[in-house]
């Protein structure tokens, strides 16, 4: 499949597997609402995938919610298509919301104003910081002193006040503090939730368990999430919440990570082998601005070799570091949290075999960039047997148009 893909479209190439994404839809179908989280990926194609399975999504910038309305995804069924959730409008989400009537996810006070000042009446949620954060990177922990995000929880009750004065009252709470929380964050979060709860009251209606929901990156480490265990505990919360507000909350997740991940493979070819000093480098034609979670955040991505002749890569290893093109010391695939580069053991390979990088499916494409004026790489959906075209290459004229040469300078 991933050979297949590379000789039919170049390298690098995004490749994602449609039965994957699917399979973790349907581990969630016990929430009342599963609600996308688009930033992990927000390729329209994967977007039209989710809203044939019934998932809906969440925005959290005005192309965000641009992409959600292309796909058809509509702000006006019951459960909203679209939630915008920010901790600040900007002027183009801002009349986004308005003109869509989109339902808004606060995460800062000073939203409220903002709203009833531009004469906005939409559906209220908010976000709340309880104080406490967890995850697996210091830049992935969303809740504590340190995060941006989320109204703080000694602010809610105000909030809710403030709501109530401009006529935008608190139906929802939403309570996320990282990605990879463990059962015992977990269950403070959910304590939390109750708590915010209370302060609500009636005009709850729904509380959203937020996302962070991990997968195993390290092949060696290959135990999952108990998805029923997770559920369990916000259920618990929900029914606590249920009781002190006398009616049915209803309960969303809101997954990235956990729906898109293990689908992607971003596939490279191998370009040059060469020793500096005692160490062994393979250069592959990929780079950060394809893929910039090792860089950024020290993420461990399993990396496997294709041979492009088909010879049996036998048992036989070597200690590689695996690095991109780019003119950066930082563009290296093998490294850990505060660039710290490190080796892998992998297979003897050959210059033009292809090597692939797994679990790329978030964060990888979305987070992509124009770094060294590096074109975007395609996009493939691996669909019933078979390969689409869901992004093309970045052509070199699409990778200049903006840009403006002004009289005065030519």
């Amino acid at each position: 499949m991933c050979q297949g893909v590379a000789e039919q479209f170049g390298t690098p190439v995004w490749l994602y597997d449609r039965a994957t994404i699917e399979a973790r839809i349907t581990e969630l179908q016990s929430f009342d609402v599963v609600r996308y989280a688009q930033k992990a990926n927000s390729n329209l194609g994967l977007l039209s995938l989710m809203r044939k399975h019934g998932v809906v999504v969440d925005a959290v910038s005005a192309g965000e919610i641009v992409r959600a309305l292309r796909v058809g995804f509509s702000p006006r069924e019951k459960v909203s298509g679209i939630v915008f959730t920010a901790d600040l409008f900007d002027r183009d989400a801002l009349d986004l919301v308005r003109i869509h009537r989109i339902p808004v996810n606060i995460g800062s006070p000073d939203m409220i104003a903002q709203l009833a000042e531009a004469g906005i009446q939409v559906p209220l949620t908010v976000r709340v910081n309880p104080g406490f954060g967890h995850g697996h990177s210091r830049k992935t922990n969303t809740g504590g002193t340190l995060s941006k995000h989320g109204v703080w929880h000694k602010q809610l009750k105000d909030t809710i006040k403030v709501g109530k004065e401009k006529g935008l009252p608190i139906s929802g709470l939403h309570m996320h503090i990282g990605s990879g929380s463990d059962f015992h964050h977990l269950s403070q979060v959910c304590g939390a939730m109750v708590e915010a709860a209370k302060l609500v009251g009636s005009d709850l209606h729904s509380i959203s368990a937020g996302g962070g929901l991990p997968i195993p990156y390290r092949k060696d480490q290959l135990e999952r999430i108990d998805v029923a265990a997770y559920f369990k505990l916000w259920d618990e919360a929900r029914k606590q919440i249920e009781a002190e507000v006398g009616h049915p909350v209803a309960l969303e997740v809101e997954p990235g990570r956990y729906l898109v991940a293990e689908s992607g493979y971003l596939i490279a070819q191998l370009r040059s082998i060469k020793k500096v000093g005692n160490r062994l480098f393979y250069l592959i034609d990929a780079g950060f601005n394809d893929l910039v979670r090792p860089a950024f955040y020290g993420s461990w991505h399993h990396i496997s070799v294709i041979p492009a002749d088909g010879r049996d890569l036998g048992s036989a290893r070597v200690n590689a570091i695996v690095a991109g093109p780019l003119c950066e010391s930082g563009d290296v695939f093998t490294q850990e949290e505060g660039g710290f580069v490190v080796h892998r053991e992998l297979p003897v390979a050959k210059v033009g075999d292809y090597v692939v990088l797994h679990d790329a499916g978030a964060y990888g494409a979305a987070m992509s960039s124009n770094y060294n004026s590096r074109r975007l790489a395609p996009e493939v959906l691996w669909s019933n047997g078979k390969p689409l075209l869901i992004r093309e290459r970045q052509s070199f004229d699409h990778l200049l148009a903006l840009d403006k040469i002004p009289v005065e300078l030519s």
